[in-house]
């Protein structure tokens, strides 16, 4: 886009890996766009004073995890703006791009003024992300939308500057550009609103996914209690253009660090604020409630777990990353150790992260890859949607396992395509289907 970029951590040796052109986490096209403008459009320091001092806009990128009350935990915020204030050599935009609680625009401003800072040498902005992991670099370039919160047309413009290039439509005829759904004719869209407007949206919308996550599977526990099939009722919801498919899809919950975080914390502004949005603890209790039914479901299927098999494919939290926090493939994992299983797990991307949450044992296996974790195993667990996952050889996964049964928390393939192949298949709000001892299908509801 044009634009020179200082990236700041006091983590010494995640610079230092930057620098020397390792990229720290799984995402695509990051290690491509860095290898091309490291050095050139983008540097990497640990020194906050120098890249603030060099810099029109400064956004705040540090991490605001759950705190025990369920609020988000603003220290990092604090200790980066007390950072940002001893080094304001003129007008600064100062950007809120972490998840933040409304008025923490406010907050920020006040940190700066008891620092000395003259309002006149700086003006806080919001300008929430909206980026999903695993695919963050498309979303940044083309956005559904840019929201801006500013209070006041100096800083609004600045921002408007700086993302130009996206809401103009330069960017995307320019040779090497990404490819994606915004395009030169059909540029992004750039929305002004205030700040406590800005960072309320940024915490509506990850609530309101994480209802529709939480909404299907609530509908496939239905489901699957009259012998319904979850995946035809989502497809029949998500064409009423007033709903959409996206994020009907049932499983395990959702995890990660954005959706549990940013549900708990929008339900404490809420609570602080005085408004009842009870909602918000039952979407949470639905997520949750979920993973007890999985484990349930596996117990069925197996009658008991003390001294089972088991095959479990996927680690992180979805497909397409390495990020394991809050992810329902590793809560299960670590019930059924406890339970007494022997695990052998695989995922492509995130073992040397898992690794470090539990690491291998007498108990607990990493595997090379699908069939490794496969071999002998009384039943093969498919607790991440990966792509790869979707695209296992049937026949030599029936061949690899002791007992031909997979547990499919992704649902990632059709019941009857598993009984074609001689699996007993058990998935999330269908009925789960079985081989009869005279090998003719059935179906029964567990």
């Amino acid at each position: 886009m044009g634009h020179r970029v200082l990236c700041v951590d006091n983590d010494e040796a995640r610079v230092k890996t930057l620098r020397d052109g390792g990229v720290p986490i799984f995402e695509d096209h990051l290690p491509e766009l860095l290898a091309k403008h490291r050095g050139k459009g983008v540097d990497f320091t640990t020194d906050l004073g120098s890249a603030v001092e060099a810099s029109e806009a400064v956004f705040i990128a540090v991490g605001t995890p759950q705190g025990d009350t369920g609020a988000a935990d603003l220290s990092y915020v604090e200790a980066v703006v007390s950072g940002i204030a001893r080094h304001i050599n003129g007008y600064k935009v100062i950007v809120e791009k972490s998840t933040v609680p409304v008025y923490t625009n406010e907050w920020i401003s006040r940190v700066l003024h008891r620092h000395g800072v003259d309002a006149q040498h700086f003006d806080v902005v919001s300008n929430p992300e909206f980026l999903r992991e695993g695919t963050a670099i498309i979303d940044f370039l083309h956005p559904d939308r840019i929201v801006v919160g500013a209070g006041n047309e100096r800083s609004a413009d600045l921002l408007r500057r700086i993302y130009q290039p996206l809401v103009e439509g330069s960017y995307y005829n320019q040779p090497g550009a990404l490819p994606g759904a915004c395009s030169a004719s059909r540029p992004a869209k750039l929305l002004v609103t205030s700040a406590q407007s800005s960072e309320i949206i940024k915490h509506a919308s990850n609530a309101f996914l994480a209802l529709k996550i939480s909404f299907i599977n609530a509908v496939g526990n239905l489901a699957e209690a009259v012998d319904a099939d979850i995946e035809d009722i989502a497809a029949g919801m998500g064409l009423d253009r007033r709903i959409g498919p996206g994020f009907l899809r049932a499983g395990l919950g959702y995890g990660g660090s954005c959706f549990p975080k940013d549900v708990a914390a929008f339900h404490w502004v809420a609570q602080q604020r005085g408004v009842n949005f009870e909602l918000l603890q039952e979407i949470r209790k639905i997520n949750e409630t979920q993973k007890d039914i999985f484990f349930n479901k596996v117990l069925s299927a197996l009658w008991t777990l003390r001294g089972k098999r088991l095959a479990a494919l996927g680690l992180a939290f979805k497909g397409d990353t390495d990020d394991i926090r809050d992810s329902p493939a590793i809560d299960i994992i670590k019930r059924l150790l406890e339970a007494g299983a022997t695990i052998a797990a695989y995922d492509p991307a995130a073992i040397e992260r898992a690794k470090a949450t539990i690491p291998p044992s007498a108990k607990l296996r990493y595997a090379e890859d699908i069939y490794d974790a496969a071999k002998d195993a009384d039943a093969v667990l498919i607790l991440t949607d990966w792509k790869e996952f979707a695209e296992i050889d049937l026949a030599r996964l029936n061949a690899a396992v002791r007992f031909p049964i997979v547990i499919d928390g992704r649902n990632l393939y059709k019941p009857q395509q598993m009984l074609d192949h001689g699996f007993t298949y058990v998935s999330v709000g269908r009925p789960a289907s079985y081989l009869a001892q005279q090998g003719k299908p059935r179906s029964l509801a567990l």
